[in-house]
């Protein structure tokens, strides 16, 4: 079953955009999500409007009035309704309109919280009239502030189960915190479960990445049922392998090989030097078994054991590390000797803190990183598999 853009639609839109250029985006998105839930309805169902088709899981029932307001202005929606469902199956709506939602209100929040508690600037002060329109009071801020909270508790504190795969980063963002600008450690937790599908299992903010931050960080995801964990892919920090020592003792730890390839360019005595090293590390981690690995990184030691002593040094002790990863099949370790995959988590939370800028406590800076990544976990989870576990 195919169901195609009412072309009606489409003319629409063009006619809008003739009449009224720019100022109209807000009526001619309108309109596209409009279509676009007509689509998704069509495809849930199993079959077109009016359409005979064998299979079809239950009818169209007209339409529910809704208001979204977006940053392209009030958008007054038409949600497709469904009725008659089979025993079982779950209700319809729109993936096009839940999308983004949670994100976009935690945004709206963190802004209008700074907005009511007179810390705005006037950068502050246009994003709120762009987001939240112009009234915002402290009653409205705290009322949706609990409502968004309580769903995104329940999303942080959602049953784990197994994990195979454990990979644990920080990233920082600024808040105010007892009547100063602090910078604070966002603590994330990405796992890879049985069935091969990447999952983010956490966040959590703190004041540091000090030991007892990420002791409680790891307990919280225990007591959800972490379990079964043959890996954890980290940068190299101090409090956090103290951390993982005392909560999961004995499994091994892969240091991102990403990282010490950054870190080893600080023990690197001439910028001429830089390239030859990079690519030395390279021959490393690249080899086709650890036995090679082992022999490449002597190699590369006793290269700089004269020339350069403090980055042979460094290589001998901290390099091994690296290496835990050989330990794994080929394509498992190529995904797991580095956090690369939760460094480009960090990069989509910066995209939304960065239009906040401060935030005004922890509170407001959790709520927005949970929602950020509660969306880009479903769609991991829903998506392809990320490693093929038959062959590990």
């Amino acid at each position: 079953m195919t169901h195609h853009v009412d072309s009606k639609a489409i003319e629409q839109v063009v006619e809008v955009l003739i009449d009224e250029g720019l100022e109209g985006m807000d009526r001619a998105f309108e309109i596209l999500m409009n279509e676009a839930m007509k689509v998704e309805r069509s495809r849930f169902l199993g079959a077109g409007p009016y359409e005979r088709a064998e299979g079809r899981r239950g009818y169209s029932n007209g339409y529910k009035p809704k208001t979204v307001k977006s940053r392209v202005g009030t958008l007054r929606m038409a949600i497709p309704q469904v009725r008659d469902l089979p025993a079982g199956c779950e209700g319809f709506y729109p993936r096009s309109l839940e999308r983004g939602l949670r994100s976009e209100r935690a945004l709206k929040l963190a802004i209008a919280e700074m907005y009511v508690q007179g810390v705005s600037t006037r950068r502050v002060t246009e994003i709120t009239r762009e987001l939240c329109g112009l009234e915002v009071s402290s009653s409205d801020v705290s009322r949706a502030a609990m409502l968004l909270d309580e769903e995104l508790a329940a999303w942080r504190g959602r049953p784990i189960g197994e994990v195979r795969y454990l990979v644990l980063d920080a990233e920082y963002e600024k808040v105010r915190h007892g009547g100063s600008v602090v910078d604070v450690a966002v603590l994330l937790a990405v796992g890879v479960r049985a069935d091969g599908r990447r999952t983010i299992l956490g966040a959590s903010v703190s004041l540091s990445e000090a030991e007892v931050h990420w002791r409680e960080f790891l307990g919280a995801l225990q007591e959800r049922g972490l379990h079964g964990v043959v890996l954890v892919t980290s940068d190299d920090h101090k409090g956090l392998r103290a951390a993982l020592a005392a909560r999961l003792p004995g499994v091994p730890w892969q240091r991102s090989q990403f990282h010490l390839q950054r870190n080893a360019q600080a023990y690197v005595p001439s910028v001429a030097m830089r390239g030859e090293v990079a690519e030395g590390l390279r021959t490393v981690f690249n080899a086709p078994d650890r036995a090679e690995a082992d022999r490449q990184l002597r190699l590369l030691v006793g290269r700089y054991r004269k020339s350069a002593p403090r980055l042979a040094g460094w290589l001998e002790e901290n390099v091994p590390d690296g290496l835990t990863a050989f330990m794994l099949p080929p394509y498992h370790r190529i995904r797991m000797r580095t956090t690369n995959g939760l460094e480009q988590l960090n990069a989509a939370i910066k995209r939304r803190t960065r239009v906040a800028a401060l935030f005004p406590n922890e509170s407001s800076l959790l709520r927005l990183v949970t929602a950020v990544v509660a969306e880009i976990s479903e769609e991991w989870e829903a998506g392809k598999v990320y490693l093929n576990m038959e062959s590990a």
